[in-house]
């Protein structure tokens, strides 16, 4: 049996698998903290209570535990001391105050050359930078900086360590060559002694402290390096070839294509990183704002819930109408890479009702993810096969608005929102009796397929190119209405 655990942004996850097969799973809710425009955190320290409170949950299988995986929210920023203690809350994946920070960095080095990636204020290489700038103390105090799960396995192992596919997304990593770009390091006044050794996703490393093992009642398992919560989402569903992707709608939205090629393309906002497997990459586009528009909308209007919603609008077929929404609630990074972006209705009249701004809102991020896949396949994306994952992958419904947008048929398969938690098991798997990845993280099988019709493919393609032209008109406005 393996233990996978996932650090989101809104909860921390724990599923238990047997013989593949996911036998329990256990929650702990999240908060986020805003204390500034732009801003966007959370206490390290809250995470390892809801890990421990999750696992804790599934006390009647821990004896049984073989092997552990982690998965986390990417790009996050936790600062320690020398004594390994939290010098400040972290610093989120959807924190847009470095901007400036990203410019300096691109000013300072060929960010792009080395990383194969943008300068974007999601990553971690800028969050630094403003620390820096704006914390001088709590930097120069600074002795190891780790991403979110890293954090969790520090507080389970005591080592320091990090994978290639989460450490893709700090800017510090050279991607093609699976190791630390020491000229992006000395770019943001670090070094290779501020970051956690490099392991490949299915590799161990750490074992479980004595003592927490105690407390959860395992032995001292390993810990395997696991993954970005994006990556250990593919392990989770199976795209671990070429020719089998996925859509992740979960608190962001995620296209992923997995390559057993680098092929970076930083001019159109794709992520190039390392896949959580040896010898494989894979292409990326996130929009910032998806399932969570949806929790916004659903609180704004009053509804009762996400789910009674989407029922709402599917029963009163809202369908597109003159409302268009543009789902830039925390910025954008694919294709954009616009901190300033701001969401928006447009096309408001006295006719819309909450069915017709929720219908908006869907097609909206439908439409958003549509972008991302315009600049995945100008990138030489293979994209094939696409499966939905993440809490959106409840509504079928949505399904058919997704697929209106991209033009092709999605599928729906078994366990789709456990998710990265799943493939942080496998991982675990993988680490504590190897064997062929495709043969240990097979896709479930497919419950449904969602293809629209012709006519919807070209509905939704011709209001597609006027959401595109609304945020290049409304684009320069947005930073002096957020500095407002």
């Amino acid at each position: 049996m393996y233990l996978g655990i996932d650090l989101g942004t809104s909860a921390v996850k724990a599923v238990v698998t047997d013989a593949g097969e996911v036998v329990a799973e256990a929650s702990e809710s999240l908060t986020v903290s805003r204390p500034g425009p732009r801003m966007s955190e959370q206490s390290p320290e809250d995470w390892w209570q809801a890990t421990d409170a999750a696992v804790r949950r599934l006390k009647d299988y821990a004896p049984g535990i073989d092997a552990i995986g982690l998965s986390g929210q990417m790009h996050g920023a936790v600062l320690l001391d020398a004594g390994g203690r939290v010098l400040r809350n972290a610093i989120l994946w959807n924190d847009g105050r470095s901007e400036s920070e990203c410019q300096v960095l691109e000013a300072a080095v060929d960010v792009r050359a080395l990383t194969g990636n943008r300068a974007m204020p999601g990553f971690t290489a800028p969050k630094l930078l403003w620390v820096r700038r704006y914390e001088p103390e709590a930097f120069s105090r600074t002795r190891m900086v780790l991403l979110p799960k890293d954090y969790l396995r520090y507080r389970m192992t005591g080592e320091f360590a990090s994978d290639m596919s989460d450490a893709s997304g700090t800017l510090w990593l050279d991607v093609g060559g699976r190791c630390y770009s020491e000229r992006m390091l000395d770019a943001t006044g670090l070094s290779i002694s501020h970051m956690p050794r490099l392991a490949e996703g299915s590799e161990v490393a750490g074992e479980l402290r004595t003592g927490v093992a105690a407390a959860w009642g395992m032995r001292t398992v390993p810990v395997v390096g696991g993954a970005g919560d994006q990556a250990a989402g593919a392990v989770g569903a199976g795209a671990v070839v070429e020719g089998v992707s996925f859509l992740s709608l979960g608190t962001s939205g995620v296209y992923f294509v997995p390559d057993s090629t680098y092929r970076p393309n930083p001019a159109g906002g794709v992520h190039a990183f390392c896949h959580a497997l040896p010898g494989m990459w894979h292409q990326m586009s996130v929009i910032l704002s998806a399932a969570s528009a949806l929790t916004w909308v659903t609180r704004l209007t009053g509804a009762a819930s996400e789910a009674a919603l989407i029922d709402e609008v599917e029963s009163s077929d809202a369908g597109p109408g003159s409302v268009y929404f543009l789902p830039y609630l925390s910025g954008e990074r694919t294709p954009h890479n616009d901190a300033n972006a701001l969401g928006a209705f447009v096309g408001l009249d006295h006719d819309v009702d909450r069915a017709r701004l929720a219908y908006a809102v869907l097609e909206g991020v439908a439409f958003a993810l549509a972008d991302g896949q315009r600049v995945l396949e100008e990138a030489g994306a293979k994209i094939g096969e696409v499966s939905v994952i993440g809490g959106g992958a409840r509504s079928v419904y949505w399904g058919r608005i997704l697929s209106a947008a991209l033009g092709r048929p999605l599928t729906y398969r078994e366990d789709a929102a456990v998710g990265p938690a799943l493939g942080a098991a496998r991982l675990a798997n993988l680490g504590h009796l190897a064997g062929d990845p495709a043969e240990v993280c097979p896709q479930a099988p497919v419950i449904e397929t969602v293809e629209a019709s012709s006519e919807e493919i070209g509905r939704s393609k011709a209001r597609f190119s006027a959401y595109r032209g609304l945020y290049d008109d409304l684009k320069d406005r947005f930073p002096s209405l957020r500095d407002a």
